[in-house]
């Protein structure tokens, strides 16, 4: 694999951890808004943590795809995965 490849993989796996770490511990305002009865954006939303734990946990994704993919158990190009040429 291609550092580019590598770059843009690891890119698609940060996106998709950070929005599932992103509602880890938040907790909606206490009050609602009197007019609308929104609670609005959480009180304290800690988002330098949840960076730090989606940036690990896609780190940790990451080493174990290019891992997998690396070792030729998966591969388009031969095995059950490829295509059958005619």
């Amino acid at each position: 694999m291609g550092w580019f490849t590598g770059a843009v993989l690891y890119g698609l796996i940060w996106w998709v951890t950070w929005f599932a770490v992103l509602p880890f511990g938040t907790r909606p305002q206490a009050d609602p808004d009197p007019n609308s009865g929104w609670r609005g954006a959480p009180e304290q939303p800690h988002i330098g943590r949840k960076l730090i734990a989606a940036t690990l946990v896609a780190g940790l994704v990451w080493g174990g795809a290019v891992a997998l993919i690396d070792s030729g158990w998966i591969s388009f190009r031969h095995g059950w995965l490829a295509m059958q040429s005619d």
